[in-house]
């Protein structure tokens, strides 16, 4: 074992059951994980079933990355399994909806 590694600047963990959650919309939970000092930061978003985001999602000022780690996600245009990894540069935009209830894991690399 190497118990050092723990001491690293920067070098942290969080769990997804123990991050505050807070509601977005009816039935859209999010749990911020961590930030950056540069702004970057890595949340869990979780969607119940026949959910959907009120209006279009802009990825601004960066881009956002999603892994959809349960369910099924819908972008406003197609479904995209458990395992799938969608990369929307910023300027983008989607309209996130699910029938099946999903949980995302979202960084935003640029804030």
């Amino acid at each position: 074992m190497h118990p050092e590694i723990l001491d690293q600047q920067g070098y942290t963990s969080a769990s997804v059951t123990e991050a505050p959650v807070r509601e977005l919309f009816p039935g859209i939970r999010l749990r911020p994980l961590w930030k950056g000092p540069s702004g970057a930061h890595a949340n869990v978003l979780e969607m119940d079933p026949g959910t959907s985001w009120p209006h279009r999602d802009v990825h601004e000022p960066g881009p956002e990355e999603v892994y959809v780690v349960a369910g099924t996600f819908n972008d406003g245009a197609r479904d995209y399994p458990a395992g799938t990894f969608l990369h929307a540069p910023a300027g983008t935009w989607h309209v996130p909806s699910t029938t099946t209830g999903c949980t995302l894991f979202l960084f935003y690399p640029e804030g």
